[in-house]
């Protein structure tokens, strides 16, 4: 529920959005004794941060040093390059040091504040292991800051819409407009020393998609359907410069979710859980975690492209195809009834499929899901059948448009026919029996990697280059020109751009 008890009281510091970079600048603005109000659209708390599976990428961490891992910041950025070359010509080199110098200690702060992690695991290209993994789940990072910040006595208003940022002319940012969601109800309220950005990405703006990115991307929707570029609307209104707004994560394919949360994603993520669960991953068999961490595979990652490339095809909830797999099938998945496909191979793909090398999603060096995985643990994704009429049947599929559509690849693939969608190259994904649906899936716009512009404070520049004075941003609205491809990135940078930007922000005017 909203107070509206403080129209006239000014803050010291007040945060927009509470995903981990706005949790992680209130905690630590409120560590540094200022005053903070934090500020969220939604009914809940967690952003992005919450709904992801918890990765942590850093180096010179503790569980490095005991396992006696050398490693340095420098490295750690050189090697974050490694994982898109072609985008790292416009990578912001000064600000990544920033982040990994400083993502070291933050991971020390999460744990400090009771957080727990395993790992490191390995991911090339880094060279050697840096990925941590809360536990149990990213969600632990939502609880538990929370916990701190209601601890520290920051003021929480959720259901509230920051409509703009107050800034006279070309002065500081003096507060924000607000608008309480349930009453329609719009106040102005200040901030003595700044004003912290942290309101997500724009994954789900078909606007900002549209005006920065490829027209076809606004089309396809955010994984988070509250992330809609506020923040970056804002910092352009007060002239903020902009930058990298054209370089996109996806669209990408992923599974729907299932219809009841995984085991993962049900563990207590209190400090008594977190302890729990920390102790358990300590005692418990490899195979245990592996079949835990498995649960996550099956829900939040992608289904390999390496599937098409060995013969499988995509087709919709009637049992058509509808592109070229070999291209960029994702663009075309939201014109199929209910915006869904489904995969559709035969049995040498699912034996190619069912071992090392070959899987159909992954956490790297954590876990890898194979077909009967998804057997186990997602069997709402899964179906299977001697013949492909039944198995049509069984995916409630017409079963004469499937067997068609089946019938006409299996003559493009030896020549009889051209394929209408310009496919050349088939393999032998769908030659034998027993065949598999592995779906509904969707094509999802992952994460946005622009920003805005921000020095190594996390203070907002304008187009000339100038401060906006008590202004700062962090997570995606500060990613600044910083390229950062790999799992475990974005999280770490929404913590430890939080955690600067709320230290900064804190201490403005007090020395």
């Amino acid at each position: 529920m909203v107070d509206q008890s403080h129209d006239a009281a000014a803050w010291d510091v007040i945060v927009i959005g509470a995903g981990g970079a706005g949790l992680a600048a209130t905690v630590a603005a409120a560590e540094q004794g200022a005053k903070v109000l934090l500020v969220e659209k939604n009914c809940r708390l967690g952003g992005t941060t919450g709904i992801a599976v918890g990765s942590f990428s850093a180096s010179q961490t503790r569980l490095q040093a005991s396992r006696k891992i050398d490693d340095d910041a420098t490295a750690h950025n050189e090697d974050i390059g490694k994982f898109n070359p072609r985008l790292e010509p416009r990578n912001n080199w000064a600000l990544r040091q920033v982040f990994t110098e400083h993502a070291g200690p933050t991971l020390t702060w999460l744990e400090e504040m009771g957080l727990r992690f395993y790992g490191p695991s390995p991911e090339p290209p880094n060279r050697v292991p840096r990925m941590h993994n809360v536990v149990p789940n990213a969600k632990a990072y939502i609880a538990r800051m929370t916990e701190r910040s209601v601890q520290l006595g920051v003021q929480i208003l959720s259901n509230t819409r920051v409509d703009h940022l107050v800034r006279e002319n070309d002065g500081p940012v003096t507060g924000v407009q607000v608008v309480d969601r349930h009453t329609g109800r719009t106040r102005r309220l200040l901030a003595r020393r700044g004003v912290v950005l942290a309101a997500g990405d724009y994954a789900n703006s078909s606007e900002l998609k549209s005006e920065f990115a490829d027209p076809r991307i606004a089309r396809i929707e955010g994984i988070n359907p509250t992330a809609t570029g506020d923040g970056h609307r804002m910092a352009m209104q007060v002239g903020a410069e902009l930058v990298n707004m054209d370089v996109i994560y996806g669209p990408e394919l992923r599974f729907v979710p299932p219809p009841r949360k995984p085991l993962s994603q049900l563990m207590p993520s209190g400090p008594v859980g977190r302890r729990l669960a920390a102790a358990c991953l300590k005692l418990a068999p490899a195979w245990l975690v592996n079949h835990v961490i498995k649960q996550l595979m099956v829900t939040w990652q992608h289904p390999e492209t390496s599937l098409f490339e060995h013969g499988a095809l995509l087709v919709n909830a009637r049992g058509e195809r509808f592109t070229n797999e070999l291209g960029e099938p994702c663009y075309d998945v939201p014109d199929q009834p209910g915006k869904t496909c489904y995969i559709l191979f035969g049995r040498k793909i699912a034996d190619r499929f069912s071992q090392w090398p070959n899987f159909i999603s992954t956490a790297p060096d954590i876990a890898y899901a194979y077909v009967r995985d998804y057997e186990r643990l997602r069997p709402d994704l899964y179906a299977c059948a001697p013949s492909i009429m039944l198995l049509a049947t069984r995916a409630g599929m017409e079963p004469q448009v499937l067997e068609a559509t089946v019938t006409r690849c299996a003559q493009a693939a030896v020549g009889v026919v051209p394929d209408v969608f310009g496919r050349t190259s088939w393999g032998d994904g769908f030659a034998q029996g027993p065949f598999y649906l592995l779906g509904p899936a969707k094509a999802w716009t992952v994460t946005t990697e622009g920003g805005v512009r921000i020095d190594e404070g996390m203070q907002v520049l304008d187009r000339t280059g100038k401060i906006i004075d008590h202004l700062y941003a962090a997570g995606c609205n500060g990613l600044g020109g910083m390229v950062m491809w790999g799992h475990g990135l974005h999280i770490a940078w929404a913590i430890t751009s939080g955690r600067l930007a709320g230290t900064h922000a804190a201490r403005c005017g007090t020395s």
